[in-house]
């Protein structure tokens, strides 16, 4: 009996442990909502950008990417398209693919014409990380007193990025 009334005991208990579900954590960048402590080696020179190295109060675009994706070197077109509507904000281009390739993207779109956009390699893969990137390219909204204000992920629009700033 005493056997029986603690496998009846064990049993229920077992349930009531696999029914818990653990806490779903939001992403970093949405439980720290300021601007990342991000390193990227600039594809221009190959000198180390920090967002130490930001233009105060200016809003930031970053875009983590891969330079080999379409979909990221259209988006980027779309950019450059409405570059106008970006003057005032400073625009991170960040990957984590080799640092060859990152240079190759920034050589083909002529980004050197553009002094607010920055494209450089994520060696650490920290930008990815802390916004939990799972599709090419996303892109991350901060206003002008570096709060995240929006993201982008599926599909960019950069007219109505643009908008948002």
């Amino acid at each position: 009996m005493k056997t029986l009334f603690f496998t009846a005991i064990s049993v229920f208990l077992y349930c009531i442990v696999l029914s818990q579900t653990p806490p779903i954590l939001e992403p970093a960048y949405k439980r720290i909502q300021t601007i990342p402590p991000f390193t990227i080696v600039l594809g221009t020179d190959s000198s180390v950008f920090t967002k130490q190295n930001l233009r105060k109060k200016k809003p930031v675009v970053i875009m983590v990417f891969s330079p080999d994706c379409d979909h990221c070197m259209h988006a980027t077109e779309d950019l450059i398209k409405n570059i106008k509507s970006f003057k005032n904000a400073e625009i991170i281009l960040a990957s984590s693919l080799s640092f060859e390739s990152v240079q190759k993207f920034y050589r083909d779109l002529n980004l050197a014409a553009y002094s607010n956009i920055h494209v450089g390699y994520d060696s650490k893969r920290f930008l990815n990380t802390f916004f939990e990137v799972r599709s090419f390219p996303s892109i991350f909204l901060y206003d002008k007193k570096g709060n995240f204000k929006e993201d982008f992920s599926e599909h960019p629009n950069f007219k109505l990025i643009a908008s948002s700033l």
